[in-house]
């Protein structure tokens, strides 16, 4: 991926189209339910787990009542099924049911214990427990992908995002190419590369990403990485390891049934070291590595479940505020996309379109705005995460009740 360098958004020459698109006409690139809308972005489906399932309702009784059927019929082929109404035939006589002995229903139930014995076996999840066997039937059928349906749709959410964020215009357009990418080499679903967003404090990395989501219209989880067991909050742990549990991401995908969720992990450069009690390390960049090489990824096998799951069109969004810590099999898997501070007027202009969203009125909204501009502050870095408080400060001193 190509670094850009840091220059005005309305300079950056590959959105310098979408900019011109975005502020001619700022109503027609809003993301309106009816393009992010699950039911409206195309969807396929994929299969995602390596699993064999079989039909639930095929117990015990149902298979052998079956085998006794097929028996009885080739005994005496004259005689009615199970099923089937005959009042000729008086079913509680000795005659109706001598053609099958106790040696018969002996080797039809061994039968029925083996092929159930088998299926078991085959489905590649007889080492869970039955809850989690449960859990993994959501997976029946595969898992949605969701698409992006014409490369003109691509160009309307990046330009949405681009005008929202300009200072993040590197990784808008990393994300805006992967798009135009999936239509044009007609993928089934949105497959995008994995970002790493390396910048300062402030600018808003998160944020973008959720807006990302919320755009796209996939499932999104954030997952802070200052936690001490944050690997195991990704792709769960092994059994054996004290509250073993399985990951955010198998339980997104679970929760959402979508194949592509957006995975956000912040200031992945903090992310702590657990151990276990045998001196074992666990470290989420490493974690990570199999889940950001596509060939690993579409059989990856999840620690918990111990079952291999196809993840390779997992959107991955990784945020730092210094790439420098982190190892190089996971920079060569995830070049830093370096990203700059924004400006005194970028801060502003967030805060009047985040002010109009949240219903503030004009008065408050300027207010917030001229303590931004003051000379007072001039030295001070513009922090998105400032703004977002003084906003949410703000909305809530509007709506609290008058006293009297």
């Amino acid at each position: 991926m190509t670094r850009l360098p840091v220059i005005q958004a309305h300079q950056h020459r590959a959105l310098k189209p979408l900019y011109d698109f975005a502020t001619r006409d700022r109503t027609s690139f809003r993301p309106t339910p009816e393009i992010c809308s699950k039911d409206f972005i195309p969807m396929s489906r994929i299969p995602f787990i390596e699993a064999r399932f079989f039909d639930p309702e095929e117990t015990v009784d149902v298979i052998a009542r079956r085998f006794a059927e097929h028996l009885r019929k080739l005994r005496s082929p004259t005689l009615p099924s199970f099923e089937q109404e005959d009042d000729a035939v008086n079913k509680e006589s000795d005659e109706y049911y001598t053609i099958l002995d106790a040696r018969d229903i002996r080797a039809i139930n061994r039968r029925t214990e083996r092929i159930l014995e088998r299926r078991k076996l085959a489905s590649g999840l007889s080492h869970l427990r039955r809850e989690d066997r449960e859990r993994l039937e959501l997976l029946r059928n595969g898992a949605a992908l969701i698409a992006i349906p014409d490369e003109h749709r691509a160009d309307v959410m990046a330009a949405e995002l681009h005008t929202e964020m300009p200072w993040m215009a590197p990784a808008t357009e990393a994300v805006w190419q992967a798009m135009r990418r999936s239509v044009r080499e007609g993928w089934p679903g949105l497959r995008l590369p994995p970002l790493l967003l390396d910048g300062p404090p402030g600018i808003g990395k998160s944020y973008w990403a959720r807006r990302l989501g919320d755009i796209i219209a996939v499932p999104t989880a954030v997952i802070e990485a200052t936690g001490e067991n944050a690997s195991f909050g990704v792709v769960g742990s092994q059994r054996g390891w004290g509250g073993s549990c399985p990951g955010r991401v198998i339980e997104t995908i679970l929760q959402n049934r979508v194949a592509n969720p957006l995975i956000v992990v912040d200031e992945i450069e903090k992310a702590g070291l657990p151990v276990s009690t045998k001196g074992q390390a666990f470290g989420l960049a490493e974690a990570l590595l199999p889940l950001l090489e596509p060939m690993t990824a579409r059989r990856w096998s999840c620690p918990y479940y111990q079952v291999k799951f196809d993840m390779s069109w997992i959107g991955w969004v990784l945020t730092s505020n210094s790439h420098r810590s982190l190892p190089g099999p996971l920079l060569s898997r995830c070049p830093p996309i370096a990203l700059r501070h924004l400006t005194v007027a970028e801060l502003t202009t967030f805060i009047r379109r985040e002010g109009a969203r949240k219903g503030l009125s004009e008065v408050a909204t300027e207010a917030l705005v001229e303590v931004l501009e003051h000379p007072s502050l001039r030295d001070v870095q513009p922090s998105l995460r400032v703004a977002s408080r003084m906003l949410q400060r703000a909305a809530d001193l509007e709506s609290r009740p008058f006293l009297h």
